[in-house]
This record gives structure tokens, C-alpha cells and sequence, in this order.
């Protein structure tokens, strides 16, 4: 089977799954709706306090964090989709079946989370449209030649962190260190909520050390200023840097997983 086709087996099979959950399905477009509207009544009552931290993007807070809170998904999805699909892979015993196929390795862990990945797109596109119809967010400057190549090397960086998240889950199955340090350091440093330059002196240059800071800055910028993708040559740089290290580190660690799951015989032990 080619490579696509196993890629569209894998897609159909996960989008008949949460289809089949209607009630969830679309309940998940009301939980979009009610978060931009609750970030939009809390930029009215404290926003002009947050605004002379950014005038670099437009000054205007609510079109900061809706960006952060739509992107966000992409950081939630780069770390639970690899080890959630692992888990229940597990836990159905099917990953010992999968992993003896012609299938590579390397395309089980990619085409597992193919659905998610999709789907947060399509999530991240509703949220701007929310925010656009509802509550007057300008989409007037967007660059999306730009945005599209953030998301990108984006969701590469974020899918390798997932992928070592998942290593832990192979070996340990509870107990992630990689999922919540992550997580907390993405939260904090990253921008998704407020600008790195209200966190104490000494803290800002851990900013420079998280993808996201680098995939937000450059989003925001795309996606409120209309910058080209020669203007985000420094953050596109960044993100290429860290991709051409994280997703290497995480292959050759999700290998060694499987390779030590195999010799203590808790492949398909949860």
C-alpha cells in the first residue's frame, strides 16, 4: 500500500471515530465560541493595562490572545496526539500488530495523529472567524502564505516534542515528565496569554527557549500586520532550528522505546 493511501486509511478511520460522537463533535465548536467570547469581556476589563506591551502587533489585546488561545491547540495536540494514540493502541493491543507491518515506524507515529493535526487546523481557523464575525477582530492585513508556513515548521517542532512525550509513555506508561514540563514551560514563557516582557527580568531569556514564543511572534505578526515571510525570516529560522533538532532526537528516541518495550515484553502492556 502507498504511502497516501495508508495515509487516507489512517485519516478516515480516526474521522469516522470522533464523527460518530456527534454530540461531542460539535459540542467542541461551542466550547471555541464561548472561550473567544470570555477572552473577549476580560480584554475589556483589563486590556488597556496589557495594550502598551503590544504595540509591536496592533495594541490591542483581545486580537493578542485569541491568536495564543487558537494556537495553543497546536501545542496541546503536538504532545497529547502521539502518546494518546499510543496509550489506546495499547490498550486495544494493536500497536504490537502495527509495529509488525511493512508500515514503517516512522510513518505509524505521523499518520496516528494525521486527524488531530487537521482538525486543530481547521479549529484555529474557526477561532479567527469567531472572532472575526462576533466580536470585530480585523483579518483585513492577514498574510497567509506567511501563516501557513509558521504553522508548519510549527506543528514539526511541536510533533517532535510529542513523539518523546510518547517514548515516555511506551517505557513508563504513566508518570510523563516531558507532557507537563512542556506544557508548563509553553504556558509560561511562551506568550499564549501575555508578552514575555512582563515576566521578571531574569525570566524573560527562558522565552528564547520554547518553540511556541518563535511560532507565536511570527504568527501575530503575519496574521495582524500582514508581515511577508522575508519579514519572519529570524522566527522562521528559529523554528527550522529547532525542527531540524527535535524531530531526529525524537525518532531515535521513540525507537529505543519500542526496542526496550520489546525486550521487557511491555509492548502491549498499559
Amino acid at each position: 500500500m502507498r504511502p497516501l493511501n495508508k495515509a487516507l486509511s489512517f485519516l478516515i478511520r480516526d474521522f469516522r471515530m470522533n464523527v460518530s460522537y456527534r454530540l461531542s463533535f460539535f459540542m467542541s465548536f461551542a466550547k471555541i465560541f464561548v472561550s473567544v467570547a470570555v477572552f473577549f469581556f476580560i480584554s475589556r476589563l483589563f486590556g488597556k493595562a496589557v495594550n502598551p506591551y503590544l504595540a509591536e502587533y496592533s495594541g490591542d489585546y483581545f486580537s493578542y490572545v485569541l491568536i495564543g488561545i487558537a494556537f495553543s491547540g497546536f501545542v496541546t495536540t503536538g504532545m497529547s496526539a502521539f502518546s494518546s494514540s499510543i496509550s489506546s493502541a495499547q490498550s486495544q493491543g494493536t500497536l504490537e500488530a502495527m509495529l509488525v507491518t511493512p508500515t514503517k515506524l516512522s510513518s505509524i507515529i505521523l499518520f496516528s495523529s494525521l486527524w488531530n493535526y487537521l482538525f486543530n487546523s481547521f479549529n484555529v481557523l474557526v477561532y479567527l472567524v469567531f472572532g472575526w464575525v462576533f466580536f470585530g477582530l480585523s483579518l483585513s492585513r492577514v498574510n497567509i502564505p506567511s501563516a501557513l508556513v509558521i504553522i508548519l515548521l510549527a506543528t514539526l517542532s511541536f510533533s517532535g516534542m510529542g513523539v518523546i512525550s510518547a517514548s515516555f509513555i511506551m517505557v513508563f506508561k504513566r508518570g510523563n515528565p516531558i507532557d507537563w514540563l512542556y506544557g508548563m514551560a509553553s504556558s509560561l514563557l511562551g506568550g499564549m496569554f501575555f508578552p514575555a516582557k512582563v515576566l521578571p527580568v531574569w525570566l524573560q531569556p527562558f522565552a528564547y527557549l520554547v518553540p511556541i514564543f518563535y511560532a507565536l511572534r511570527a504568527m501575530r505578526l503575519a496574521v495582524l500586520k500582514g508581515y511577508s515571510i522575508m519579514a519572519l525570516s529570524t522566527e522562521i529560522a528559529a523554528l527550522v532550528v529547532f525542527a531540524a533538532i527535535i524531530l531526529p532526537l525524537s525518532f531515535w528516541s521513540f525507537k529505543y522505546a519500542v526496542r526496550e518495550a520489546k525486550t521487557d515484553g511491555s509492548l502491549v502492556t498499559y
